[in-house]
């Protein structure tokens, strides 16, 4: 067979849902596989890592220098990471992204480092019995491509762009904090609403761990959810009535219902 007659992949073009369902799959994975290269065998090695995400979007980490794959990810930044959406039946039925990333270690006492190790946290709390540890430094796995499957015959090759939050991203940043600790605190029904009814989740204990111009980031032990808002916020002053907006037509679409 020549290399032309050799069978090629069939990529779809990429469009407005593709992308939505790739950042829904990063947005949500609570962990993923992370493969890095190991010069002294020249082969590459996975392994499982939790992740949560910063206020672009990137994927975050924390790893141990005990870990296998730390040292050879500071030699070589290039890895991958493949995260894919869980459920019943044949697991190749389901979406899975490859994220080709660099990794970037991330200071601890910087106003990122901090803000890194606040949004961890809220996703994986369990990892508070460590995250302080000398040994343990968080790292952004930043985005240079990635390749999705959105199940048979669904191949897509996405951006960095396409990646990219769309609006006031600083803005929401710097009120993201006590917007969050107000919401989980005096309105831990419009919160539901936003789990329940907008990302049609099960019902659970739904807080709120991010957000951000575009969305939030929810959580119920294990379960996690992402909800879009209907347009991403142009300026931060918007979240306040966007997520009462989104409250209300949650309310009414449950009264439409009953």
């Amino acid at each position: 067979m020549d290399a032309d007659d050799k069978p090629k992949k069939i990529v779809l073009d990429t469009d407005a849902e593709a992308v939505r369902l790739a950042r829904d799959l990063v947005a949500t994975a609570r962990h993923g596989a992370l493969a890095v290269y190991y010069h002294e065998t020249g082969f590459p090695g996975a392994s499982r890592v939790a992740l949560a995400t910063d206020m672009d979007g990137t994927t975050i980490i924390l790893v141990s220098s005990l870990s296998g794959h730390t040292r050879p990810m500071l030699e070589d930044p290039r890895t991958s990471l493949l995260v894919g959406a869980m459920g019943k039946g044949d697991p190749l039925a389901h979406p899975r992204i490859t994220l080709f990333t660099k990794a970037r270690r991330i200071e601890r006492d910087t106003d990122e480092g901090k803000r890194v190790r606040r949004r961890y946290l809220a996703r994986q709390p369990k990892a508070s019995l460590y995250a302080d540890f000398g040994d343990f430094a968080f790292f952004r796995l930043e985005i240079q491509g990635s390749s999705m499957n959105g199940g048979f015959g669904k191949a897509y090759e996405l951006t960095p762009g396409d990646f990219a939050l769309k609006g006031d991203v600083d803005g929401v940043a710097a009120m993201e904090e006590s917007a969050i600790a107000h919401m989980n605190e005096d309105h831990r029904e419009a919160v539901d609403l936003y789990a329940r009814v907008i990302g049609k989740a099960e019902a659970g204990s739904w807080r709120i761990a991010a957000l951000d111009s575009e969305g939030m980031d929810l959580v119920a032990g294990d379960k996690t959810c992402r909800v879009w808002y209907p347009a991403p916020l142009e300026n931060a002053s918007e979240l306040r009535g966007m997520l009462a907006r989104m409250a209300a037509e949650a309310r009414e679409e449950i009264g439409a219902l009953q």
